[in-house]
């Protein structure tokens, strides 16, 4: 596992932070369902940092200032090791935005989000986030649809707990990793080595490896290079080996 990098302080984090360029703001999902006035107030507030592998973007016990998402690289939410074993929660995978529940009632983080490469992610500070919700019907609609698809992605990670199959493991894992709503930008192929998965899956490289080779087998996936591409999500997602 990649070690751990601390969380840069909110002063670090705005000092290092730059604006997002155009090409970073057409990787944002939920500016297209915004006003031209109510796109403007999130291009003054939007910030894009750059994180190593092993920071953590967000902690346990700390408490939010930004909503995020990750516009390049790979992210992975976790449990607290104090308390025992890492507990992986989910992969977060370019495009995806996360922590909207912890934003929404301003408390601080349940879960670690820490960068297992180096990443590109954007933030929006919370009181513009808030903004936002009380001015936009259609940031509310992104909003809602997210809560929405991560209470699926979660029912769906406690079965996935109790599959005792590798292989269905790595399926379902990786069908969560190309959720089109909640991972938008990722599209037919993921960049992701094995030894990420295996973080992700929470099973060894070797384990991993014979996984892919069975969905590929299968026809559900291609293993190309410095990645996978899915051949048949809904099979992913639900198919028996």
């Amino acid at each position: 596992m990649p070690s751990t990098t601390p969380l840069r302080s909110g002063a670090t984090l705005r000092a290092t932070a730059r604006p997002p360029s155009l090409d970073e703001l057409g990787e944002i999902p939920w500016l297209n369902s915004l006003t031209p006035a109510e796109r403007q107030r999130a291009l003054d507030a939007l910030v894009v940092n750059e994180v190593q592998v092993g920071e953590l973007i967000c902690r346990i016990g700390r408490p939010a200032t930004y909503w995020f998402g990750l516009l390049d690289g790979l992210l992975k939410m976790s449990n607290d090791d104090s308390q025992g074993a890492v507990i992986t929660f989910t992969g977060v995978a370019p495009g995806g935005w996360f922590g909207e529940g912890t934003v929404l009632k301003r408390e601080a983080y349940r879960y670690n989000i820490q960068a297992l490469r180096r990443s590109r992610v954007a933030g929006l500070p919370v009181d513009t986030f808030h903004w936002l919700l009380d001015h936009s019907i259609g940031f509310n609609r992104f909003v809602m649809n997210q809560l929405n698809e991560r209470l699926g992605q979660f029912i769906a990670a406690r079965e996935i707990d109790r599959i005792s199959s590798p292989d269905l493991r790595v399926a379902r894992n990786l069908a969560a990793l190309f959720h089109p709503l909640l991972s938008p930008n990722v599209g037919g192929v993921l960049r992701i080595t094995q030894q990420e998965l295996a973080y992700l899956v929470g099973l060894s490289r070797q384990r991993v490896n014979e996984a892919l080779t069975a969905l590929a087998d299968k026809g559900w996936i291609r293993v190309e290079y410095g990645g996978l591409r899915v051949l048949d999500l809904s099979s992913l997602r639900s198919g028996e080996l």
